[in-house]
């Protein structure tokens, strides 16, 4: 029975590489779609448990930190 994956997508990321083309623009290509995968934010993520509780609170404060900013801008 084989086993499910958990969360994240695995799938091999080819950038195919046109004849002639200068291989520090396909270098670039495949660190700009490395980065939209968001494969190295969620690996720092893991590297550190954060309690459900915490999270919340920092939710809260920021909801709480933006909603000044808007309060003094309408003063």
């Amino acid at each position: 029975m084989p086993r499910k994956k958990r969360g994240g997508d695995d799938t091999m990321l080819i950038i195919p590489v046109k004849d002639g083309e200068n291989i520090d623009r396909a270098l670039k290509r495949f660190k700009r779609k490395f980065d939209r995968t968001g494969t190295m934010r969620q690996l720092r993520k893991r590297q550190q448990f954060t309690k459900p509780s915490v999270k919340r609170r920092a939710q809260i404060q920021k909801a709480q930190y933006i909603q000044h900013l808007r309060d003094q801008e309408e003063i």
